[in-house]
């Protein structure tokens, strides 16, 4: 037990409200009773609460990677906003989560625009469409973002604009002046090889804004991630000193086996394929695998599966039981599985971890969380998840603050 001086507890209990001590000493006087803090520890690594990124802004209300979609984030409550990077033809690096802008704008619509439209080879795989590298800044400009879930609402499309990473920088940098608060930005790198190869690489750019911005060291609230991990040691190589996150992909999943599933080009990263490393992204999640991201990164960002499995139950024929009752089977089917090891692993090698992607509808949460996504969240904040990317950042912020009094704080 700690004893405190008189003044040194009269401060505490001053900042009770937010502090997770013991009320009854704050009587006032030198024979008050002593503080003692109640609380429990965080699973974490750094014994912190877990980080709420609003994964691509608040996308689960408003089209995805907008300034609108960012601010309504952070007024969630979000920790960090997340900007995927990809380049436009003259070098400015913008926020789209591909480089094909087809399903994420509207420039499908505008005639002016039909000529660009193309296929190239994106990862090894042909995609057509329109893609951010055949337009410029001022004719990115001209478009207008929509949401991409058909659930989604659907009365914002078209009306705001897609954000250059400056403008973003500059959001952040204002709401943190604005409210007191600690906001970040989590940029991926995108496809990073696919860009290499246009010329128009995403890591000096990236590093040369961070450097402008003075947000380039440990202690800026910026985490860097990517799937490639010739990406992050690229920019720390280059001396980026931010802190850096390895992402883990799969495929899809096996619902009747319970277990991820790898195909291409999902299978592992893409700088892997190219220089003829076979191994997938399960190696990452291995005691040797987590060892060699901690040479160049400081987290991993997993996929949720890789933490917590989830199985369908089968029937004597070996076909999914429609336990909810919709006549489909499919995720929502199935149940959440006994938790893996790897954040205790992750922990262990002293990497963080930062799961993806919450979402609150029905469809995509298991059937044993009845239709309730902070049961979801609760799962990973209790198995000492330290961040998770979240559509829905207002409820994955409630979430924490049940958490929190779980911990009494």
């Amino acid at each position: 037990m700690t004893t405190l001086s008189t003044p040194s507890r009269r401060m505490l209990c001053a900042l009770a409200g937010a502090a997770f001590l013991t009320l009854s000493a704050c009587g006032g006087g030198d024979d008050a009773p002593n503080l003692v803090s109640t609380a429990k520890p965080f699973k974490t690594l750094n014994n912190q609460q877990p980080l709420v990124v609003g994964h691509r802004g608040a996308s689960g209300y408003l089209p995805e990677h907008t300034l609108e979609a960012y601010a309504r984030a952070i007024e969630m409550g979000a920790d960090f906003v997340e900007p995927d990077l990809v380049v436009t033809k003259d070098g400015v690096l913008i926020a789209r989560h591909e480089p094909n802008i087809t399903s994420t704008t509207n420039v499908a619509t505008l005639s002016k625009f039909a000529s660009r439209k193309t296929t190239k080879k994106v990862d090894g795989v042909d995609e057509t469409g329109w893609f951010a590298s055949d337009f410029t800044l001022a004719e990115i400009k001209e478009l207008g973002a929509l949401i991409t879930d058909s659930e989604r609402p659907q009365q914002f499309n078209g009306l705001y604009k897609i954000p250059t990473l400056q403008e973003i920088v500059d959001l952040v940098k204002a709401r943190r002046a604005s409210t007191g608060r600690d906001i970040g930005i989590y940029p991926e790198t995108k496809h990073p090889t696919f860009h290499r190869a246009l010329g128009l690489s995403l890591e000096d750019r990236l590093i040369s804004l961070l450097n402008a911005a003075g947000w380039s060291n440990r202690a800026a609230p910026v985490v860097v991630q990517s799937f490639e991990p010739g990406s992050l040691k690229e920019m720390k190589s280059k001396g980026l000193g931010t802190r850096m996150v390895q992402l883990i992909d799969a495929d899809d999943y096996d619902l009747k086996a319970g277990k991820l599933t790898y195909a291409a080009p999902y299978d592992r990263p893409y700088d892997w394929t190219v220089s003829g490393d076979a191994r997938l992204f399960s190696a990452m999640v291995t005691p040797t695998g987590l060892a060699e991201i901690k040479t160049y990164a400081d987290g991993i960002g997993p996929w949720k599966p890789y933490i917590v499995p989830v199985k369908a139950t089968l029937d004597s024929a070996g076909n999914i039981v429609d336990r909810n009752g919709d006549g489909k089977r499919d995720y929502n089917d199935a149940s959440s599985q006994s938790a893996t090891s790897l954040i205790d692993d992750a922990h262990k090698a002293g990497l963080f971890v930062h799961a993806y992607t919450f979402r609150s509808e029905a469809r995509r949460l298991t059937f044993d969380y009845s239709k309730d996504p902070k049961a979801e969240y609760l799962q990973f904040y209790r198995l000492g998840v330290d961040g998770l990317f979240s559509d829905f950042p207002d409820t994955a912020v409630e979430a924490r603050l049940s958490y929190l009094k779980e911990l009494g704080r």
